[in-house]
């Protein structure tokens, strides 16, 4: 079974009881389930980190921290290799820089992405998106 690699916006959006909150829990659990670690690029993790502390504060961004390493994700590290990967795959597509290093890590981790950022549509092809 494939691992799940979130992003920003699903992490967000459960962090912060929105819009599609529930489904990244659904997706959480299956990761539990079947004993397969959540992903999550150290890329996206400072984007969580830096939105959270700009509109929540330090504590907040502390806490957020702390309850991704209660989650168990694994934090893949942006190595060169998967900068070069995201940098092809910037170039190629209209897709924010941060976005192009989940879908680099997906790829790179046989992942499928779990999004609600509709600008992933535009990398369908490359990668399984699992929508929120």
């Amino acid at each position: 079974m494939p691992g799940f690699l979130f992003d920003s916006y699903a992490l967000l959006a459960f962090f912060q009881k929105k819009r599609g909150a529930e489904t990244v829990l659904k997706f959480l659990k299956e990761s539990k389930n079947n004993s397969i670690e959540p992903l999550i690029c150290v890329i996206n993790l400072g984007e969580i980190l830096y939105l959270t502390k700009r509109r929540f504060g330090d504590a907040k961004k502390i806490e957020i921290l702390g309850r991704i390493h209660q989650l168990s994700f694994n934090i893949i590290p942006a190595t060169n290799d998967l900068v070069f990967e995201a940098v092809e795959i910037k170039a190629d597509y209209p897709i924010s820089y941060a976005d192009s290093f989940a879908v680099a890590c997906a790829i790179d981790q046989s992942a499928e992405i779990v999004t609600g950022d509709p600008d992933f549509k535009r990398v369908e092809h490359l990668v399984k998106i699992q929508w929120i």
